[in-house]
Parts: structure tokens; C-alpha cells; sequence
């Protein structure tokens, strides 16, 4: 039996699929976001890790970002101002944010904002992992 080859609009749909899925990650601490990247690459989910907020903004993958697991505090613009520029634009992405300086003032604020999760560092992998999941599949 012969099988046809996938059309082109057949594999154009299953890029668009796939890029709808992709986890951008924004931390600036070069061991976090190489950590992140292999433990979501090992369940299987599509990522980019950026290096700052402007980095993630520039590169042209908001609108590929099914979800987004942001660090609260880096140099230049913040995890709580790349959320706040986001919703501005009206680019509801899910945002995690992940954060070894956090208080119960700044978990407020991005929750309120439209944040899924706040975790402080260290944080469990499988808290983190879950948290994705979910927002993956809103």
C-alpha cells in the first residue's frame, strides 16, 4: 500500500501546532535557564531560554509563547514590568514567575496581574512542572 505524503498545508498546521506550544523562559542567571531548558526538554516540551526581559521581547516569540516562566528580578526590565509591557500589548501570555526576592506584596501584584504561578527559589521541580502543564492547556 502506498502512503501519501503529508500536503504542505498538512505540515505548515503542525509547525503552527508546535510553535503554539513552545515555553519561553527569561532569567538572566545563565545555570537557571540551562537547568530549566534540559528538565522541560526531558517531558518533552518545546523551549527558549533568553537572557533578559528585552532579549525575549526583541526576538519576535511572543506570539509563539504558550507559556512564559519569567525570574522577577534581572537587570534592566523586571519579570513584574516584562508582564506589565506584555499585558499592555495585550499579549496574554500565562506567566510563571520564579523568584528568590519575593514578598507577599510583589506575589500580589503579579497574580492580580494575570500571573498562573509565583515560586519562590528553590522550588520544586514538579510544582514548576505541573504549573506548565496547566497553562499549557488553557
Amino acid at each position: 500500500m502506498i502512503v501519501p505524503l503529508p500536503t504542505e498545508r498538512y505540515l505548515a498546521t503542525m509547525v503552527i501546532q508546535t510553535k503554539e506550544k513552545l515555553v519561553a523562559i527569561v532569567d538572566d542567571d545563565e545555570l537557571m535557564r540551562g537547568a530549566l531548558l534540559g528538565m522541560l526538554k526531558s517531558v518533552g516540551l518545546s523551549s527558549q531560554a533568553f537572557a533578559s526581559a528585552e532579549e525575549f521581547l526583541k526576538s519576535g516569540q511572543k506570539q509563539q509563547t504558550a507559556c512564559l516562566i519569567a525570574d522577577i528580578r534581572m537587570p534592566g526590565m523586571s519579570g513584574l514590568e516584562l508582564q506589565a509591557e506584555l499585558n499592555a500589548e495585550r499579549c496574554k501570555i500565562p506567566t510563571i514567575f520564579i523568584t528568590a526576592h519575593g514578598d507577599t506584596r510583589m506575589r500580589m501584584q503579579a497574580l492580580r496581574a494575570g500571573a498562573v504561578e509565583f515560586l519562590a527559589k528553590p522550588f520544586d521541580d514538579e510544582v514548576l512542572l505541573e504549573s506548565v502543564r496547566a497553562a499549557l492547556a488553557n
